[in-house]
């Protein structure tokens, strides 16, 4: 492992730690079930990377990280929310190697814990810390509501993606992408910016720095569920291509395949009940073809864009910053 991973690695690990101890004690009340379920994710696991790019968006605009706490946390919040529910959507089991919050508590409880998620999250910018002007207050609130209204359109495009017969387009792919990822590191880093009371400009900046590397996350993050390692990831490789999901790295494969490859995959794309010798055929085969890449030097198109967004800045953050960013797109899991 790098140097310049371990150094990520450590940053995002202690901010992690500060973000739980001022998170975890907002999601407490009764009935205490309700609270259980809504924190269940969050105890469990996560990297704690959007509330990491609030906080060291705020940094690098000469901000502190108690200002950016309670917009971290609102963040985090949202993040759970919509995996609580995307878990409900999808009816996956497991998440971050523990029963997902339907699964444990039911579906009922699941979604009542989501519901509770994203409320806290508005209380949490809502009532912000003493002496915050409150147009701040006012922008965290709004730039927070439009991210959350883009993660639900994205989330449908990806459930229409799903569902269509036709192999989507990479620029469909983006935009779905734009919307139902990236929406959450963009407002994560506009909300830093805006904690630190800064110019428009800085929030636009730090704005289009966490929209492109959520881009490139996502596009890493679907590689993975193809060419990464389950033991590591957790993940059930071959998932995405059973389920149907138009992920980059299916879609490219799909479109570049030849005759026999092209059956292959296709024989196990969107087949719920494809043999386990086929489904391993086929991310074979996506393998095979040099899929990881292509993929990859896509990601790193995005990640320059974001690294550009930073030129004009000088301070430590934007070192932290352009530290996760890399080790977004470098990741294995």
């Amino acid at each position: 492992m790098g140097a310049k991973k371990i150094m990520a690695l450590d940053s995002i690990s202690k901010t992690a730690k500060i973000v739980n101890s001022f998170l975890l004690p907002k999601l407490t009340g009764d009935p205490k079930e309700l609270y259980k379920a809504a924190s269940h994710l969050i105890e469990h696991g996560g990297k704690r990377l959007r509330p990491y790019m609030v906080i060291k968006s705020c940094q690098l605009l000469g901000g502190t990280t108690k200002q950016a706490l309670p917009a971290a946390a609102a963040v985090e919040m949202i993040h759970n929310f919509t995996l609580v529910h995307d878990d409900i959507m999808d009816n996956d089991e497991m998440r971050h190697g523990v029963p997902t919050v339907h699964t444990k508590y039911g579906i009922p409880v699941g979604i009542l814990a989501g519901d509770v998620l994203f409320s806290k999250a508005f209380e949490t910018i809502s009532a912000s810390l003493p002496n915050t002007p409150k147009k701040v207050n006012l922008s965290l609130v709004s730039y927070l509501a439009k991210a959350c209204v883009d993660v639900c359109e994205g989330q449908i495009l990806d459930i229409r993606m799903a569902e269509s017969q036709k192999i989507s387009s990479e620029s469909q792919y983006i935009k779905m992408v734009e919307k139902k990822t990236a929406a959450l590191f963009q407002v994560s880093c506009a909300m830093g910016a805006i904690c630190a009371n800064t110019k428009k400009k800085d929030v636009a900046n730090l704005s289009s720095f966490g929209k492109n590397l959520g881009i490139a996350f996502q596009i890493v993050d679907d590689l993975i569920g193809i060419v990464g390692d389950s033991k590591i990831t957790k993940k059930p490789v071959g998932n995405d291509i059973r389920e149907g999901k138009k992920s980059l790295p299916i879609l490219l494969a799909i479109n570049r395949a030849k005759t026999k490859n092209k059956e292959t995959i296709l024989n196990a794309f969107g087949n719920s009940s494809v043999s386990k010798e086929d489904l391993e055929l086929a991310v074979k085969t996506i393998r095979s073809m040099g899929i990881e890449t292509i993929v990859r030097k896509k990601a790193m198109q995005y990640s320059n864009a974001a690294r550009k967004s930073l030129s004009s800045y000088s301070t430590s953050s934007r070192k932290d910053l352009l530290s996760l960013l890399d080790f977004v797109v470098k990741r294995s899991l």
